[in-house]
C-alpha cells in the first residue's frame, strides 16, 4: 500500500535504523580509553623554587625557577596582597594565613591559617584564631614562621600585635601586643623582631609553649622623620639589615639579649648623590647569607619616590661595605607582552619587542640561598618575573604565567 506524503513513516524500518545505529556505535564506545582519576605530585622543592603572588587573581604560583615550569598554585582569597605560603619541609607541609568572610566581601570574618600537603598541594586542615591579620600592598613579614613550630602574624586593627599560632598542636597560643611596631622578623625557635615607629627594634622572647616571656628593646638606629626605613629587609643567621629611604644600611644584631646596633654605613658615594641614585621599590632589599653580598633596587629619584621602580640593581660586599657589581634589570614588559603573542624568549620577534617596548624597571627582588645562587627580580604591575644569575646579573630567562600584579617573591 502506498503511503501519503503526509502519514509517518513505518516503524519498524525507523526501529531497525536505531538499533543499527546502536550496534555499529558500540564497538567503537567500547574501545574508547577510560579516564582515570589522579592527583599530581610535586618534586621536593629546590633551592631555586619560588612564590609568585597575584593580587588580581588572588593566589599565588610557585615556579621551578631553573625550568620555568609552574608547579602549583594556592589560593588565598579575600587579601589586598595574599601572604606568600610558609613551608616546613620536616613535616612536608605548606601554611597560607587566609581570610573569608560569611557573605564573600562582608559579613562575618574569620581568619585562620590554611594547612596544605607539601607533594600534592592537597588541603589537610585549618587553625583559626580569633586576631585580624593585617593586610597592606606588599604584606611584607606580616606572617612568618618562628622556628618550625610557630607562625607569627601581624594585626593591624585593633591592635598592632602579633598572633601566635602552634603548628604541631594546631592551636591559637596567645595575642602579643607590639604598640608602634609592626612586623615579624623571625630570629630562631623562639624568638622575633619588629621594627618600631621610634626608631628602635625590639626583640620578643616566647617560652616552650610560645607564650610571651620577655621583650628587648635596641638603641634607636634611624630617624623616623628625616630618614625613615621601610618593611623590606634581608636577613642573615641572627642579623637582620634595613635600608632606609636616602641609601643608609642598618644591621641589627639579634644574637644577643637586647638587640645590638651596627655603625650604619651609605650604598652610595657623592658621585651617585649628585646622579640622584636611591633605593626604592616594594620588596627592595635581599641578602644572599653565605657570600654577604647585599641586592638593593636602584633608581635616580628625589624624596619621596621610594617606592619607585629602578633600573638597576647594585650589589655590595657586606664586610668591606663596597659596592663590586651593578646589573640592569631584564625589560619585563617585553617578557609578559611577548608572552600573549606566543612569542618565545629566544625568537628573532622578542628581540624586536625588547627593543621597541620600554623597560619598566623593577620593584622586588628575592634571591636563593645556594651555591650557584639566582636573584627573581620583577615589576609590581607586570605578571612576569626575571631570573638572573646572582654572580654576574646575566639574565637566564622568565616566568611568565605569573599572573597579572604583585609586589613581592619569597624563595622557601
Amino acid at each position: 500500500m502506498r503511503t501519503s506524503p503526509s502519514s509517518p513513516p513505518p516503524v519498524v524500518p525507523l526501529f531497525a535504523l536505531l538499533v543499527a545505529a546502536f550496534c555499529l556505535a558500540a564497538p567503537l564506545a567500547a574501545e574508547a580509553p577510560r579516564e582515570k582519576a589522579s592527583v599530581a605530585t610535586l618534586p621536593p622543592m629546590g633551592a631555586h623554587s619560588v612564590w609568585v603572588p597575584d593580587r588580581l587573581t588572588l593566589h599565588n604560583v610557585l615556579f621551578d625557577g631553573d625550568s620555568g615550569e609552574v608547579l602549583g598554585m594556592v589560593d588565598s582569597p579575600s587579601l589586598i596582597t595574599p601572604k606568600t605560603p610558609l613551608l616546613v619541609r620536616s613535616r612536608n607541609e605548606i601554611y597560607s594565613v587566609d581570610i573569608a568572610h560569611s557573605r564573600g566581601t562582608r559579613g562575618e570574618r574569620v581568619d585562620f591559617v590554611s594547612v596544605y600537603d607539601a607533594t600534592t598541594l592537597s588541603f589537610k586542615h585549618e587553625i583559626v584564631f580569633p586576631t585580624q591579620s593585617g593586610s597592606s600592598n606588599t604584606s611584607q613579614q606580616y606572617a612568618e614562621l618562628i622556628g618550625e613550630r610557630f607562625i607569627g602574624v601581624f594585626n593591624q586593627f585593633p591592635n598592632t600585635s602579633v598572633a601566635i599560632i602552634d603548628l604541631v598542636e594546631q592551636r591559637f597560643v596567645e595575642e602579643i601586643v607590639i604598640t608602634g611596631c609592626a612586623g615579624v622578623y623571625p630570629i630562631d625557635a623562639h624568638r622575633f623582631a619588629s621594627l618600631c615607629g621610634d626608631g628602635t627594634s625590639i626583640a620578643i622572647e616566647l617560652d616552650e609553649s610560645g607564650s610571651y616571656k620577655q621583650l628587648s628593646r635596641s638603641a634607636p638606629f634611624f630617624d623616623v622623620i628625616e630618614d625613615p626605613v621601610a618593611m623590606s629587609a634581608g636577613r642573615s643567621e641572627l642579623r637582620w639589615t634595613f635600608v632606609s629611604f636616602a641609601g643608609q644600611v642598618h644591621t641589627i644584631d639579634y644574637s644577643e639579649a637586647t638587640p645590638t646596633v651596627a655603625a650604619s654605613w651609605s650604598l652610595t658615594d657623592e658621585a651617585d648623590q649628585s646622579d640622584r641614585w636611591r633605593p626604592g621599590g616594594l620588596q627592595y632589599v635581599a641578602v644572599h647569607r653565605k657570600s654577604g653580598r647585599l641586592f638593593v633596587v636602584m633608581h635616580q629619584g628625589g624624596p619621596g619616590s621610594h617606592k619607585d621602580a629602578g633600573p638597576e640593581v647594585w650589589v655590595w660586599d657586606m664586610a668591606t661595605q663596597q659596592r663590586v657589581s651593578r646589573f640592569e634589570s631584564p625589560n619585563l614588559t617585553a617578557a609578559f607582552l611577548g608572552s600573549f603573542m606566543g612569542v618565545t624568549e629566544d625568537s628573532f620577534l622578542h628581540g624586536v619587542l625588547n627593543w621597541v617596548l620600554p623597560s619598566g624597571g623593577i620593584h622586588t627582588i628575592a634571591v636563593s640561598q645556594d651555591e650557584s645562587p639566582v636573584l627573581f627580580v620583577r615589576n609590581g604591575m607586570l605578571g612576569a618575573v626575571g631570573v638572573l644569575d646572582a654572580t654576574n646579573g646575566n639574565s637566564l630567562r622568565s616566568l611568565t604565567e605569573a599572573g597579572l600584579s604583585g609586589p613581592t617573591l619569597r624563595v622557601p
